[in-house]
């Protein structure tokens, strides 16, 4: 990490250019980022930096119900073509994101009645997946049904259909593509917690029923204001030892700004807690962050005087998170 002095304040300069060797050669998962089809069309340095670093990619929000059928019957799948298109060409996996969550939904899906839901929310499963079959290496299948005390998210599905439909929607993605990896995804659920138990009690019980889910999607969104995440080593292990697999699906470390190298330290060391665990565990099969630069990061909009939560800054200059998984 290089520290320049300026008005007698260290201040982090970023070097010029990442390692000789990219991340994703550097092991054997995944290695991946959220990409936006819009920056990936129009943002050549953008591309660039993602074609040569990771293996996988993840559509941000074109995946979305409320993107892709924005109004009933109508189906925009520009977005999400883009970047399926971009991946083969590139030679990089898909995760698919997501396929069931109570945010992002349109008005319209939200107001069905119960009998008219459930066979919509089996069209659309079906629709999606099959479009993409054989395109998509892993599928976010149902995201974020927990709360923070591991007591179920109160969602329009759950109201309407019972806890059953999380089941059902397994079942269906499976159907309409076979070969892909499934997923229940979730943040928070990094360490061993009331949500993370809740999370390891229904896949095993899922398991128990025959439903065709794969593996656990963890988040990853910290904050260096916060602890690193207890037994997180422990909690993918526990998952491992029921026969599925995890990924770190959404990676970011924010930081309250402006950054400086002490808080740019902290944050190369939740990285790397987060890296490093992945891999003493053998099922922790991918590592995705969520954005790779801070250009394009989701944190400052939600999370007011916090930000630069990415391994690249804004310039696309690598900072020290990434020479801490790419020494």
């Amino acid at each position: 990490m290089a520290v320049v002095v300026a008005m007698g304040i260290a201040v982090w300069q970023a070097p010029a250019a990442a390692a000789s060797v990219p991340l994703k050669n550097i092991t054997n998962r995944y290695v991946g980022s959220a990409v936006a089809a819009t920056y990936l069309a129009s943002e050549s340095d953008y591309r660039a930096v993602l074609t040569r670093e990771f293996d996988n990619v993840t559509p941000e929000n074109e995946m979305k119900w409320g993107t892709v059928e924005a109004v009933r019957g109508q189906y925009d799948w520009s977005g999400a073509d883009a970047i399926v298109r971009y991946a083969q060409r590139t030679h990089k996996t898909v995760r698919g994101h997501t396929l069931v969550w109570h945010s992002q939904l349109p008005d319209w899906v939200a107001a069905l009645p119960a009998d008219e839901l459930r066979g919509v929310l089996r069209d659309h499963i079906t629709t999606e997946v099959k479009r993409y079959k054989g395109k998509i290496r892993a599928w976010d299948v149902v995201n974020e049904i927990f709360n923070e005390d591991g007591t179920r998210r109160d969602t329009v599905f759950r109201q309407k259909l019972g806890d059953g439909f999380v089941a059902d929607v397994f079942r269906w993605a499976h159907a309409a593509d076979p070969g892909a990896k499934l997923y229940l995804n979730d943040y928070n659920i990094e360490g061993v917690n009331p949500k993370s138990d809740a999370v390891y009690d229904l896949v095993k019980t899922l398991r128990r029923q025959g439903v065709p889910i794969d593996g656990v999607g963890i988040q990853g969104h910290l904050s260096i204001q916060y602890g690193f995440p207890g037994e997180y080593r422990a909690n993918l292990a526990r998952f491992a030892r029921i026969g599925v697999e995890t990924a770190v699906t959404e990676a970011d470390v924010r930081i309250p700004t402006p950054p400086d190298p002490a808080k740019l330290a902290t944050q190369a060391s939740y990285f790397g807690q987060l890296w490093d665990g992945c891999h003493a565990v053998s099922r922790c099969v991918e590592f995705t962050t969520w954005g790779f630069t801070d250009r394009h990061s989701w944190v400052p909009d939600v999370f007011p005087g916090e930000g630069a939560a990415c391994l690249f800054d804004e310039n696309l200059h690598p900072k020290p998170a990434y020479y801490r998984l790419n020494p």
